[in-house]
């Protein structure tokens, strides 16, 4: 792998600094890079100021990308990460205050988006750090008995669950437009081909399938605190220039508050599920 790697937690992350973008255009530096996602979660380029144009290329060589035509970019593989409506589309930018929560993207999808690229192009110092938590370790770390407990398990997840906790005051149009996103049932816990498993938590999750409203509520949100506790978490302070890769499929992510005033501004390409959810 080119650059200095250092891994960040005992569960979570590596940061690679010394690397120039050219570098990581090759089969071998992309194999390296989905090497240390398996191994870590988020992968960290310090300092790398990559283009577009090596966005979207190393994205390419990383797997497929999904296409997000905002009208935005010359390449529709990228999206504009910010809250201000002057910066990209109005309701996208209202819908980012959805980030704010634990939440893993396309929770809602068949197969849940594999990974996440995200630059940043301009960052405030104000705020807008971005956590990170594994569920692979925070799975691994329940007792056996608990494990067999959550591996038989059904949720429902659905976007208007994450929406009412970002936009509590929501009209009753807006949460109209919110029920007419389908919901999807996963199980709460994912077990992967290689064995692998991790939890599907956070925002999207709405309730238990079977178990009665509170019940199912609270063991969520027990597992939810379980998960993001210290010795599961990372919190990457954003410099202009990182790129930061995660594995959207076992690290939930949030981003710390900021205002939709503030300059922060982040580009993103999206790599395409590659494994459906399997109990």
């Amino acid at each position: 792998m080119p650059g200095t790697a250092h891994p960040l937690t005992e569960t979570v992350g590596i940061e690679i600094t010394g690397c120039r973008p050219a570098e990581l255009l090759t089969l071998d530096a992309a194999a390296d890079t989905r090497s240390a996602l398996d191994r870590h979660g988020v992968v960290i380029y310090r300092d790398l100021h990559i283009s577009d144009d090596e966005l979207v290329d190393f994205s390419r060589l990383l797997g497929t990308v999904v296409l997000q035509p905002t009208g935005e970019h010359n390449h529709p593989e990228i999206q504009t990460i910010t809250m201000d409506p002057n910066k990209t589309n109005a309701l996208l930018a209202s819908y980012r205050q959805g980030n704010f929560h634990w939440h893993i993207d396309g929770a809602t999808e068949s197969i849940p988006q594999k990974a996440t690229l995200l630059t940043a192009r301009e960052i405030d110092p104000a705020g807008g750090d971005t956590e990170f938590a594994t569920t692979y370790a925070a799975y691994s770390a329940l007792s056996e008995s608990e494990q067999r407990e959550l591996d038989s398990l059904q949720v429902l997840h659905s976007f208007a669950q994450a929406q009412s906790l970002a936009n509590p005051d929501a009209t009753e149009p807006e949460r109209a437009s919110w029920d007419r996103v389908p919901t999807r049932v996963h199980p709460l816990v994912w077990t992967r081909r290689n064995g692998r498993k991790s939890m599907l938590l956070g925002a999207t999750a709405q309730e238990i399938v079977g178990w009665p409203a509170s019940k199912g509520r609270a063991l969520l949100d027990k597992l939810l605190a379980w998960s993001t506790q210290p010795r599961f978490t990372l919190r990457q302070k954003w410099q202009k220039g990182d790129l930061v890769i995660w594995d959207n499929t076992g690290m939930l992510h949030r981003a710390l508050h900021f205002e939709p005033t503030s300059v922060r501004l982040l580009h993103r390409t999206t790599l395409a599920g590659e494994e459906s959810v399997q109990g």
